[in-house]
């Protein structure tokens, strides 16, 4: 593989992994008043054959669920409390903004590498 071809592999293995990092942490944010729902973590992996960007395994996080005092609530046990999600939105905030900034830098990369690949083109066609 070139070393254009391998930029523009980089480059899209990083922003999979990001849009897939995003999906999650909407997911997260979707359930955030889920009762019982544990947030789901995920890691990045080196695949070392390529050297491209993969997702771990997604997990959850197993903090304690904090307990919401809600007597009327149909999950309340006998003295009225039910388990909530672990989900903090300003964590989860912060991820979506991380993410979404590795995106573009990814993107930009991709972006730069496809325009030096079309300019050699041109170049060759002349």
């Amino acid at each position: 593989m070139n070393d254009l071809s391998t930029s523009l592999a980089f480059a899209a293995s990083g922003m999979e992994a990001q849009a897939n990092r995003l999906r999650l942490v909407s997911e997260n944010i979707a359930n955030a008043d889920t009762p019982g729902y544990h947030r789901k973590l995920v890691t990045f992996e080196n695949a070392m054959e390529t050297g491209l960007v993969k997702l771990g395994d997604v997990r959850l996080d197993r903090t304690d669920l904090p307990k919401i005092y809600d007597p009327g609530h149909p999950m309340a046990d006998a003295k009225g409390y039910y388990d909530g999600s672990n989900v903090d939105m300003v964590i989860e905030l912060a991820d979506a903004r991380e993410a979404q900034r590795s995106y573009e830098a990814n993107l930009r990369l991709f972006d730069q590498a496809r325009q030096m690949t079309q300019s050699l083109f041109e170049l060759l066609r002349r």
